[in-house]
């Protein structure tokens, strides 16, 4: 049986930090589904991966003496998942000179006898942190059609005032009352458990994941997606919150990636369009600088653990790192490493022991065990990300 393992690049690594210091390419959330579920749905098969070495504990690879490597940042389609499958050893698939698809008897990628050029005129890649937000709303479209397909949604309550119902699904336990549906804009999909409170305006595309949940009141813009478990309310507008974070209470997020556990205090806003319309600059981990991103909108891409205090404000094009905690007045610097603590007066070093009990006490206030994995996986990138903690002193 042909086994099958989402790999990835260093150099799509190192472009799409901060969300890959904590997972696969793959693990991204982009549309209703992580890059994983899309290609287990298209294949019929179980998947693991070949990511970095730290990471492998969480996400283990098993291989045979018949794999196929499929590239983790790209999107499947059923026609590119056909040509993966009908793959034979040692031919590698092509798109543009990116590498799409190899199958080996091998447990390690070999060189192939035969190189293949697809012909699907446009392939989705993930290429850097911004292209989540940017690739969203397509990517919903996508999902819901893969998810909904053949199925008949849960009725849409009467207390509710929604447009095209027919581009509206709801799954089974999920609670929706007295809000307002726009599906004219694009489709609108509610997942299992998941609950929109009074009040809620929301324009599709927009995903609320299974479990997840928005506040009363919430005004939800097209092409954003609430991952699972997160609580969202306020104002947000394309952007995505992967899994498990939160941001409760009023303020705006626009153009932006939330990643997982992460907290939004009350009346936080990031700025998403420069006072000058020019276009933004986002920091490249790979190139260690300022790079052009061709948006004008693009506003706060924050790695997972990360928290924020009430009012925090972000410049336009911020981006955070793993466990930091930013609070105080002002705007903070719009590079924040990994493990700082502290705001726009400066930062310390968020020590390892104290961001521990900080996971530990968010992943049990959702049932979560945080575990000697996950405390590795944190070690690793503490130490990866030093380097860009210029400070000396800790906290």
């Amino acid at each position: 049986m042909i086994n099958y393992i989402l790999f990835e690049n260093d150099i799509d690594r190192a472009n799409l930090l901060p969300f890959t210091f904590t997972r696969p390419i793959a693990e991204i959330r982009c549309g209703i589904l992580t890059i994983t579920d899309k290609w287990k749905r298209f294949l019929g098969h179980s998947i693991s991966f070949k990511t970095q070495p730290y990471l492998t504990p969480k996400f283990p690879i098993v291989a045979t003496n018949d794999n196929v490597f499929i590239n983790g940042s790209v999107f499947p389609n059923q026609t590119l998942a056909n040509e993966i499958i009908n793959l034979k050893v040692g031919e590698a698939l092509f798109w543009n000179e990116i590498l799409l698809a190899s199958r080996t008897n091998s447990e390690v990628e070999t060189a192939f006898h035969q190189m293949l050029q697809t012909t699907i005129p446009c392939i989705q890649k993930l290429n850097f942190s911004y292209d989540i937000f940017s690739l969203n709303g397509e990517a919903i479209e996508a999902d819901f059609k893969l998810i909904t397909a053949g199925r008949t949604s849960q009725p849409i309550s009467v207390t509710n005032k929604y447009v095209n119902a027919e581009r509206i699904f709801i799954e089974e336990g999920a609670m929706v009352e007295f809000s307002i549906l726009n599906a004219s804009t694009g489709s609108i999909y509610v997942g299992k458990g998941a609950e929109i409170m009074e009040g809620c305006k929301i324009r599709g595309p927009f995903a609320l994941c299974d479990h997840a949940g928005l506040k009363m009141d919430a005004k939800i813009y097209p092409a954003t997606t609430v991952g699972p478990y997160c609580k969202v309310g306020g104002e947000v507008n394309n952007a995505v919150f992967f899994a498990y974070s939160n941001k409760g209470h009023d303020g705006f997020i626009g153009n932006s990636v939330i990643g997982e556990w992460c907290n939004i205090g009350a009346d936080t806003n990031n700025s998403n369009l420069k006072n000058t319309y020019e276009e933004v600059k986002l920091w490249n981990y790979r190139t260690e600088k300022f790079e052009k991103t061709g948006l004008t909108f693009c506003g706060l891409m924050m790695g997972d653990h990360s928290k924020c205090g009430i009012n925090t404000m972000f410049n336009t094009g911020t981006v955070i790192g793993v466990a930091a905690n930013i609070f105080g007045a002002g705007f903070p610097r719009n590079f924040i490493p990994s493990f700082a603590w502290g705001g726009s007066q400066g930062f310390e070093t968020f020590i390892l022991k104290k961001a521990f009990v900080t996971a530990e006490a968010m992943c049990q206030r959702r049932g979560v065990v945080f575990n000697n994995i996950e405390k590795d996986l944190l070690s690793a990138v503490y130490n990866e990300s030093a380097k860009y903690r210029f400070w000396e002193k800790s906290i």
